[in-house]
């Protein structure tokens, strides 16, 4: 287990919200479940992935927070080295020149495509920024969207695989019918029905139907 504490995670008693937020706030609260005997399966979930978190929960409160904490340290450490790495590659580089700054390469274009560019605003250089910025923003747009969808499938098979509804459901899903969804998944316990459209859609209120 390599999972930050800092995450934000929502676990689930049975069908029941039991907790939301940080992972060591969601871990203590599955721990007192557990220490209290729950019949029902506890599952945490990462918020970003919709994935099963596994916990160990052996031991005192405080045992469990500290086996969180020392498993993030080593990757905090690496990170920290693989930015000095980049920063000495970056320094390499030669006095005076921003780390971020502007990278000349060659682009290979046919000549009707030179003309248009020099014909833009700005010419063939602001031009290129221009539509890459563009397609940088409209392709984080459908990542944003499919990270979502995938989260709130991942959520839905883990918790809802046997409901009824749950085949359709994931279809319409991925076709980001979220008026589909919502159909097929009235009949799911609120908790489920509420975290699983908030993972695919963005919070909002659909007890409404």
């Amino acid at each position: 287990m390599t999972e930050s504490v800092s995450k934000s995670c929502t676990a689930f008693d049975g069908p029941r919200r039991l907790s939301s937020g940080q992972l060591t706030d969601v871990a203590l609260a599955v721990k007192a479940a557990a220490d209290d005997g729950s019949p029902r399966a506890l599952l945490v979930f990462d918020d970003a992935t919709g994935r099963v978190i596994d916990l160990d929960l052996r031991g005192s409160a405080a045992d469990v927070i500290g086996r969180l904490s020392q498993h993030e340290a080593p990757d905090r450490l690496a990170s920290a080295g693989s930015d000095s790495v980049e920063d000495e590659a970056s320094g390499s580089r030669g006095r005076g020149r921003p780390k971020l700054g502007v990278v000349a390469r060659e682009v290979t274009l046919l000549p009707r495509q030179w003309d248009w560019l020099a014909a833009q605003p700005g010419g063939a250089s602001a031009s290129l920024r221009r539509l890459v910025d563009e397609a940088r923003r409209k392709d984080g747009t459908r990542q944003q969207r499919r990270a979502a969808q995938e989260a709130a499938y991942h959520f839905m098979l883990a918790i809802a695989g046997d409901l009824p509804g749950y085949e359709e459901a994931t279809r319409a899903l991925f076709a980001d019918d979220r008026r589909a969804v919502a159909r097929h998944i009235a009949d799911w316990p609120e908790d489920i029905r509420s975290h699983a459209l908030a993972l695919a859609f963005g919070a909002r209120d659909d007890s409404g139907g």
